[in-house]
């Protein structure tokens, strides 16, 4: 999936000084009433959808209407995904109202199909003046949301059913019967179709936290587990917030902790190591997609991803051949290293997930990777400088290199 649950600044605009002092954030009805209709709306999607993946009676497709019990199966794991989402987005709010910046109420992105949502944004108007505005408003979001997140997920590996709740769910026949005569989940992956398995990327938090615990299921049956897998989304969203990049609540954390010039290299080599990961997801795909043609080639392949490549680099660097060269000739060569010298070839290789793929073409489009200067730069304090630096460790905790994907 793409991960998509994303919340970044929109729309910036200019508004008198007098009226940062009066602190105009409070909405009116009509407005409290369109928010609200997003977030029901939100939450019947999410509700809906999370049945496929915690209910008894339906396959993890979506969208196949669910039974009543495993509708409201669904809804106990909507309360705890937008929990964490409207947490972390009202962590942003009350931070703008704090400084008396004019920021919207959440705004809850609804989707009839993967997971429900896109997530929530909130919308700054007006330029934030101060670099420790900016941080505050940046990090409060993805701290509020880990704090969530981590209590999920903990109160999930502390709850643990023992391995036979696997049992509850059809199309898990193979997986059940190794239970019934062992007592615990394979260790490797059985289906009972050709089916691929769906299976969520560990991380070095969640590796940690499960090595505390008994009847930890594998990670291609967790998505079954509602507090398992609400928590694991929303400490992998909240990886994904705090991508040190743009004006994405970890472009603004480590803009603020380095300064504009330092976190302009900072960014873009990091770019450079993203585009490496979606280089790993992509050629696969496109070597697929040619054989399908009758035109396999991997040197074909290899031509087509790096003029992709040298496009989202174009875009992401402004044009600047100084830093496209260099990053498009590193990149290319540890991706072709890989799938050669690691994999073995490229015709053995299969295309786990496109998400870093998207998620390159999102920040190089839409985000950015250079965060715009601010108009007041200074020094944090030292109790921001320590959170602003716990966050990029939360960061690389909570960072998965393939977050879901088919197998």
């Amino acid at each position: 999936m793409n991960n998509p649950l994303q919340n970044y600044e929109l729309n910036y605009q200019e508004v008198p000084e007098a009226s940062r002092e009066q602190n105009p954030n409070r909405p009116g009805a009509k407005t409290i009433l369109k928010h609200f209709g997003l977030f029901v709306l939100t939450f019947f999607f999410v509700s809906w959808a999370g049945a496929q993946f915690v209910g008894f009676h339906v396959s993890a497709l979506p969208f196949i209407f669910p039974v009543w019990s495993d509708f409201f199966r669904g809804v106990l794991f909507a309360v705890l995904l937008l929990a964490f989402l409207g947490i972390h987005e009202f962590g942003h709010y009350f931070a703008g109202v704090y400084h008396k910046i004019r920021v919207t109420l959440p705004y809850f992105i609804p989707l009839p199909f993967a997971l429900g949502t896109l997530g929530a944004v909130i919308r700054i108007k007006q330029k934030i003046r101060h670099s420790y505005e900016m941080f505050d408003i940046g990090i409060a979001g993805p701290l509020a949301g880990f704090v969530v997140a981590l209590t999920v997920l903990l109160y999930g590996f502390a709850t643990l059913p023992d391995a036979s709740y696997i049992f509850n769910f059809p199309g898990h026949e193979a997986v059940s019967q190794f239970v019934r005569a062992n007592g615990h989940y394979p260790s490797q992956i059985i289906t009972d179709s050709e089916m691929p398995a769906m299976v969520i990327g560990n991380t070095l938090l969640y590796s940690f936290l499960a090595s505390f615990f008994s009847n930890v299921p594998p990670m291609w049956e967790l998505y079954h587990y509602p507090f398992l897998f609400a928590g694991w989304l929303g400490l992998f969203f909240t990886a994904l917030n705090l991508t040190p990049v743009g004006q994405l609540d970890g472009g603004h954390i480590l803009y603020s902790l380095l300064g504009h010039k330092k976190h302009k290299i900072v960014a873009r080599v990091f770019f450079g190591a993203l585009v490496t990961l979606a280089g790993i997801e992509a050629l696969p795909f496109i070597h697929m997609f040619l054989g399908d043609w009758g035109i396999s080639s991997g040197i074909l392949s290899i031509a087509i991803w790096m003029l992709v490549l040298f496009f989202l680099l174009r875009k992401a660097f402004k044009n600047e051949h100084r830093w496209i060269a260099p990053v498009l000739v590193v990149s290319l060569a540890i991706t072709i290293g890989y799938f050669y010298l690691i994999i073995g070839s490229l015709e053995t290789a299969r295309s786990l997930s496109l998400i870093w793929l998207v998620w390159s073409f999102f920040i190089a489009y839409v985000v950015g990777v250079e965060h715009p200067p601010a108009m007041i730069e200074e020094p944090l304090s030292p109790t921001r400088k320590v959170l602003g630096w716990l966050s990029m460790v939360i960061f690389v905790l909570c960072i998965s290199p393939n977050p879901i994907y088919l197998v």
